[in-house]
């Protein structure tokens, strides 16, 4: 399936648009109290419904500690996240983040040793919340490197062994995988997912870029991972920080689909901050601009063959809708 086979009243290519409303790095204590940055379960719905209305097609969401703000993992966190969305009865995508529980933190005078900070967890813990919240996609990491935070430098560790039985498990739950590549070796690791026949047709992969130690953020880095992926897969890139929407029009350019959000990028330019809905509409006219159109979330189903609309998520887990 490519997106030719959605096209509805138009030739305009249909483009998948993410908006990555909230991550998991700590706040930056500059942005604006009025903007709102979504650290509550109802801030990070009222984020999704204000993407969904600038035209988003898909809501990849986090869930923050409602008390320190920092990240958490918490499932009943994203059930409340999720269940507060369904509630309000927007159409859009849900991708839950199933990226916790692999942060290896070295003691500093041992590497050989795990510091009390790190965050590893089992595989039943890595998706408990997918399993209670049955979402429509969901990311999966597919990548094992140096990364660091604001105050913080870990080792984010998968092994391959981990990485096939997270992609059996989604699988099995029916959530589809966002398969995400921070280098170009992560996409030939993803092929073998993919002939293993873990991930079901047609294969979603994000090209992540600019993310410190891994990729950089160029359309020379975004041509050549590109280049490296399966041909029957439907793909999307995306850079943070600044290169944000040069990133989005790379991979229009490409013939990918994109993603904005104020997970990777906090201004809508240099000294003035952004919402998640502004850069959304600054994604779409990119996009417009370039002769493509942004795809509807019925649309975004369509290519990515996903059987179960997310308003229907709740009544696969027995929750309220």
């Amino acid at each position: 399936m490519n997106l030719r086979q959605v096209v509805a009243s138009d030739d305009k290519r249909p483009v998948v648009l993410t908006c990555a409303v909230t991550g998991n790095a700590q706040p930056n204590p500059k942005y604006p109290k009025d903007l709102n940055f979504p650290i509550t379960a109802k801030q990070i719905c009222n984020a999704v419904v204000s993407a969904a209305q600038a035209g988003a097609s898909v809501a990849h969401i986090h869930v923050r500690d409602p008390e320190t703000g920092l990240g958490s993992w918490r499932p009943d966190l994203f059930r409340e996240v999720v269940d507060r969305i369904r509630q309000t009865g927007v159409d859009i995508v849900l991708n839950l983040t199933a990226g916790g529980g692999c942060f290896f933190v070295p003691q500093p005078d041992d590497d050989s040793r795990m510091a009390s900070t790190s965050d590893m967890q089992t595989i039943d813990q890595r998706v408990r919340h997918l399993e209670e919240c049955l979402p429509e996609l969901a990311s999966l990491d597919a990548t094992c490197g140096m990364q660091t935070e604001p105050g913080l430098e870990f080792i984010y560790l998968n092994s391959a062994n981990t990485l096939r039985k997270l992609a059996q498990r989604y699988q099995r739950i029916g959530v589809k995988p966002e398969l995400e590549a921070f280098h170009p070796g992560d996409i030939l690791f993803i092929k073998t997912l993919i002939e293993s026949g873990w991930v079901d047709d047609p294969p979603l992969i994000q090209i992540a870029l600019g993310v410190k130690w891994c990729s950089p953020d160029d359309l020379d880095t975004m041509q050549y991972m590109s280049g490296l992926l399966p041909k029957h897969c439907v793909w999307a890139g995306f850079g943070i920080g600044r290169q944000q929407m040069s990133m989005v029009a790379a991979a229009l350019l490409l013939g990918g689909n994109c993603r904005v959000g104020l997970e990777d990028n906090l201004y809508l330019e240099r000294g003035r901050f952004a919402t998640n809905a502004q850069l959304v509409e600054r994604a779409r006219q990119i996009i417009e601009n370039m002769g493509a159109r942004v795809a509807t979330p019925g649309e975004t189903r369509r290519l990515l063959n996903l059987s179960t609309p997310g308003h229907l998520g709740a009544e696969r887990s027995g929750g309220a809708v």
